[in-house]
């Protein structure tokens, strides 16, 4: 019979746990036996959180842009949350749809400072301790906006290829070592994703899923978990997920 890990072997910090992605990964692992520790910028969500999974979740209020504040957060993990052996880099975020020529620049500054530095933040606190003890995961949330680009996507798209081409880099750093690195680029799923993108627009993010059935927060968060739990021989280096309504378009042409 094939033989999978135990999830109840696995501690996973995970970012970004307040909604989406990262709020269903935490059930899915807590719900199979593992140890979380999730963080979040929304204390009161992540509290309602720790009620609901009880005590294999270990809250934690971070921002992950704030490079000495994820260092304290994980200097002061209490003992039996500690031993990271699986990093999820969840957190991210899309600010606006406007052509580069039109955009305002915090927006920019902020896609920046989450998605790449703050994925940088934490996986740069919790690497040296994957190596030292030869066993881990570091799972990078990126995008298919990371390989192909559209309209408005400009610093998005940039900051996703980024997440990618680094979680390979990684990869080739960690040779030799038992620390597995997988890239995760999902197309069109439902989450405050739009919303957020939209700025609390929630019309404009309705339209997003209007007459389609685009992906849940549980099918990402089965494929981390699929891919955390096989043998620990094998890595998964890329997994690019759309639902089945979403495919690719023709080149722009345009004819003026």
């Amino acid at each position: 019979m094939y033989k999978t890990l135990d999830p109840a072997e696995l501690t996973a910090f995970v970012t970004g746990v307040t909604s989406g992605f990262g709020q269903a990964l935490a059930r899915r692992y807590v719900g199979a036996g593992a140890k979380v520790v999730g963080t979040g910028r929304r204390s009161e969500r992540l509290e309602e959180l720790k009620q609901e999974l009880g005590e294999n979740f270990h809250p934690v209020t971070l921002d992950v842009r704030d490079r000495p504040a994820v260092l304290k957060a994980i200097e002061g993990l209490p003992a039996g949350f500690a031993e990271i052996n699986v990093l999820v880099n969840n957190a991210g975020l899309a600010l606006g749809l406007e052509p580069a020529h039109e955009i305002d620049f915090d927006d920019w500054d902020t896609m920046v400072d989450t998605n790449i530095k703050g994925l940088l933040h934490c996986t740069h606190a919790l690497l040296p301790g994957l190596v030292a003890r030869n066993r881990g995961h570091v799972v990078n949330l990126s995008s298919i906006a990371g390989s192909y680009p559209y309209p408005g996507g400009n610093v998005y798209g940039a900051t996703k290829a980024f997440v990618t081409q680094f979680s390979l880099n990684l990869r080739a750093d960690l040779l030799g070592k038992q620390v597995r690195v997988t890239s995760v680029e999902p197309g069109l799923a439902e989450t405050e994703f739009s919303e957020v993108r939209f700025k609390g627009a929630s019309d404009k993010a309705a339209k997003v899923y209007e007459k389609v059935e685009p992906m849940v927060p549980e099918d990402i968060a089965e494929a981390i978990f699929w891919v955390t739990t096989l043998p620990r021989h094998l890595n998964i280096n890329r997994i690019e997920m759309m639902p089945v309504i979403q495919a690719f378009s023709p080149l722009a042409i345009h004819r003026g």
